[in-house]
């Protein structure tokens, strides 16, 4: 589990560092900005370029993954589909090959022929990250990669990576929306049984370099499994005391804006952008809660932050489930889990985490919510 753990924190780096040459070298930037300006949009492309990144970093996750645990190959799943059709109407499966030059080749034929960004996305694909700092010497859960899962989301919150919005973040505040709202989310689950029991978080826009001026990332991981809990962020030294604080999604339904505003207080109620962003302000004590009531995220938003706040003493649980129980509370009914798709649905949906969400830290908080949110949904 120590090796595979490392193994995931190097390829999220990797993941984050193609997130940081999409935005920084001209001609990659230069297409997502074509994304973005909407009818000004490269035609050529059936799929648009920020989908081409996010299935980059996806399969280069799965090949690394594959090619140092081939007994988890089958079992890496991520959001994006990897099949492109380029504009001369040819399919291109994209993957990463043996070689720079091979996958750079591959790359320029979905890129209709522009070597440069094809080259320039091959060598972030191919190069070594800076070794990551982490403290998993000691970590040991009797656990085979045989036995694992392991959902990616590549880039989640997509809009803002796009938008790329610049906010200088401060200890200890939640900043609702811009870059640093994007992350790369690797959560690994037991086949068995769904549990979530380790995720590597890596935000590949926290900080920019005073010196060079380029962008630096931060990551976060978590292990829970067999009453080993480990994780990179601290339990608050301090229990749950004061009023609860709220985090939330703006289009939020306005019953639950609502209930909450009764139970926290107007004041304690913040919105911010991304489904793994908001779990992770939950993970950092920025955020006490994170409630989603609507089923729109999936088990590539969910599985890795949901392994660091299990490792917190916290958890994510079902919150259509948690409404019907007669405890109001977390249980094994009531936690999500990763393994069994939605067989009455179809496509990703197959995925979501349909009954909505609560993201917590505490059991207490939880409680409260649940009590504040009974009858009103």
């Amino acid at each position: 589990m120590a090796d595979l753990l490392r193994l995931l924190l190097r390829v999220g780096e990797k993941a984050a560092n193609v997130a940081r040459v999409c935005r920084q070298e001209a001609p990659l930037f230069q297409l997502l900005v074509q994304e973005k300006t909407g009818d000004d949009k490269n035609k050529k492309f059936v799929q648009d370029f920020k989908t081409l990144a996010d299935v980059v970093i996806q399969e280069m996750i799965r090949h690394d993954v594959g090619a140092q645990f081939p007994e988890m190959v089958g079992f890496i799943h991520g959001e994006e589909s990897n099949k492109f059709e380029n504009g001369l109407g040819e399919s291109v499966t994209v993957t990463v090959c043996g070689t720079e030059e091979e996958t750079a080749m591959l790359l320029a034929s979905v890129l209709d022929g522009d070597h440069t960004a094809a080259s320039l996305l091959a060598r972030a694909i191919h190069q070594d990250p800076a070794t990551i700092d982490a403290d998993t010497d000691g970590l040991k859960v009797p656990l085979s990669p045989s036995e694992l899962g392991i959902w990616i989301d590549p880039i989640d919150a997509t809009s803002q990576y796009i938008e790329g919005r610049e906010e200088v973040l401060e200890e200890g505040r939640l900043f609702p929306s811009g870059l640093h709202c994007a992350l790369v989310l690797i959560g690994v689950y037991l086949r068995s049984t769904g549990e979530p029991v380790m995720g590597v978080i890596n935000q590949p826009f926290n900080y920019k370099d005073p010196a060079g001026g380029g962008w630096r990332g931060k990551h976060f991981w978590g292990v829970s499994c067999d009453g080993v809990n480990a994780c990179s962020e601290s339990r608050p030294k301090d229990g749950p005391g004061g009023r609860l604080s709220v985090v939330l999604s703006s289009s939020e339904k306005q019953v639950v804006k609502e209930a909450l505003t009764s139970l926290c207080g107007p004041d304690k109620l913040v919105y911010a952008s991304g489904a793994g962003y908001k779990i992770l302000c939950v993970i950092q004590g920025l955020a006490d809660v994170y409630i989603l009531s609507e089923g729109s995220t999936f088990k590539w938003d969910s599985c890795a932050p949901h392994a660091l706040l299990r490792a917190l003493g916290g958890g994510v649980v079902d919150l259509a489930k948690c409404l019907q129980s007669s405890s109001g509370a977390r249980d094994r009914q009531t936690e999500l889990t990763y393994h069994q798709p939605y067989a009455e649905c179809k496509g990703a949906d197959r995925w979501a985490n349909h009954g909505g969400l609560v993201a917590y830290r505490d059991c207490s908080q939880l409680q409260s919510v649940m009590g504040g949110l009974k009858g009103k949904l």
